[in-house]
């Protein structure tokens, strides 16, 4: 019940941070949202005088009182869908959203497979008994152990 109402009270105090942008938006939000039509950068980084005119038109609409989405709906009847930054998620533009996700999905699941399949075709350490270097079985330990004998001598 505690961490029901500290979400809440949590909730009510970010709300106003959440929408009070969708309320009064600035040019420099939009400015990295919106698109310049002339060189195919956002409006922060053009310096074309269509990014100035639209920027004047997106002033003009902040201080005639419109929200954020307001104002992006109007850029877009005006220039289209692709005045806009980001891809809106909804229809064939949600591919741009989903694909890259499915993506990294695709790819962790083959690593995590790959690397089950690493660790299983390990062979088992008792396996890995000494082989005779003709691969003809195992070394006998007492002959092993009269080599290494033998080769400490020379050393």
């Amino acid at each position: 019940m505690m961490r029901l109402v500290v979400l809440v009270a949590a909730a009510l105090l970010l709300a106003p941070a959440a929408f009070a942008s969708e309320q009064h938006p600035t040019l420099n939000e939009l400015e990295n949202e919106v698109m310049c039509p002339v060189c195919n950068t956002t409006l922060a980084q053009s310096n074309s005088d269509a990014a100035k005119a639209i920027e004047r038109v997106i002033q003009g609409r902040i201080r005639a009182g419109w929200t954020k989405s307001q104002i992006k709906d109007f850029l877009v009847q005006q220039y289209g869908e692709s005045i806009l930054a980001a891809p809106p998620k909804h229809g064939f533009n949600l591919l741009a959203w989903v694909l890259p996700l499915a993506g990294i999905g695709a790819a962790a699941l083959i690593l995590g497979v790959a690397a089950w399949g690493w660790t299983r075709g390990r062979p088992d350490p008792e396996s890995l008994a000494v082989q005779s270097s003709n691969g003809q079985g195992p070394i006998d330990p007492e002959l092993d152990r009269r080599v290494d004998e033998e080769l400490a001598r020379f050393e």
